[in-house]
């Protein structure tokens, strides 16, 4: 395998999490809910797969177990904010603080634990092909699951009637609620399905990318997601290449160091957060784009008439 195989295949290993979690992230805004816990999700989706792929000696059974603990998290997140009606900012904050010291008691005996490997699925034939073959037709189960999650998304919210009604809502739930929508359950299916692809985005984490338990081994991944999802104007195509941008910078940072550059380290480290801001600064300039594709009912709670 040559060196530009290589690494363009940490690009899709570092890229896919991203991708994953920022999709159901993009639901779940487009219902009209903000949801900074991700990254408690994807945290204590990365514990919760890593034990049950220990357990089960099977890394599938901790892919489930991971996408299991994210949905359920994410339902605790509904329950406060969709029934309780907190304020759904200091609610993510406090979970994805949760999920940090959650996760740190849970993993603990874990650490310094070798991993399950979740192992590449090799396309007969295909797999053959030089260069994409080994690219794209040699890759472990997640990365496939998020090119259907791309397609799926897409046809959902803008081909399928039920995604038509979850843009509604997310542009005015107030509109929506009189039409005869059920705004609440909606929502709580909208986030559960963020938080559940938030699980499967940590199960990747400590399957796959790094396959051991790591202590805060998501390393503010979450939150590059939201930002993911505000540079792509809750596009799910923008955010396909958005996370192959920024796991991009990632993966050549690392290989930055490796190779000696004269750029202290903590520079080359800082640069995927780096350019997180950048291109936030620089949509926020295109105000106009960003007004039109912002659903109106963002972070607004929802109480329904008695």
């Amino acid at each position: 395998m040559s060196i530009f195989e290589a690494i363009l295949l940490t690009v899709i290993t570092a890229s896919t999490p991203l991708v994953i979690a920022a999709l159901g992230e993009l639901v779940t805004e487009r219902s009209g809910v903000l949801n900074l816990g991700v990254e408690g999700m994807m945290i204590m989706g990365a514990v919760a797969a890593f034990a049950g792929a220990q357990l089960s000696g099977s890394p599938y059974v901790g892919l489930l177990a991971g996408i299991a603990m994210g949905a359920l998290f994410s339902l605790l997140f509904g329950f406060l904010t969709l029934t309780l009606v907190a304020n759904q900012v200091a609610t993510g904050l406090a979970l994805t603080i949760l999920g940090l010291g959650v996760s740190g008691m849970l993993g603990e005996g874990y650490v310094s634990v070798p991993g399950v490997r979740l192992t590449p699925i090799v396309v007969p034939y295909l797999s053959d092909i030089p260069l994409i073959g080994s690219v794209l037709f040699r890759q472990d189960l997640t990365f496939y699951l998020s090119l259907a999650l791309l397609f799926g998304v897409s046809w959902f919210l803008f081909r399928s009637r039920a995604g038509l009604k979850l843009r509604a809502i997310g542009d005015s739930h107030g509109s929506a609620h009189a039409l005869g929508i059920n705004v609440i359950r909606t929502r709580y299916l909208a986030v559960m399905f963020g938080g559940a692809c938030a699980g499967l985005a940590g199960a990747q984490l400590s399957l796959v990318y790094t396959p051991q338990w790591v202590e805060n081994m998501s390393s503010g991944r979450g939150w590059i997601t939201l930002a993911l999802v505000v540079f792509a104007s809750w596009r799910p195509w923008r955010v396909f290449a958005g996370g192959y941008l920024f796991g991009a910078v990632t993966i050549l940072q690392l290989h930055a160091q490796a190779f000696g550059v004269g750029i202290p380290a903590q520079f080359l480290s800082m640069l995927p957060y780096a350019a997180t801001i950048v291109v936030l600064v620089i949509i926020s300039h295109n105000r106009r784009t960003t007004l039109i594709n912002t659903p109106a009912s963002l972070g607004k709670p929802f109480v329904p008439e008695r």
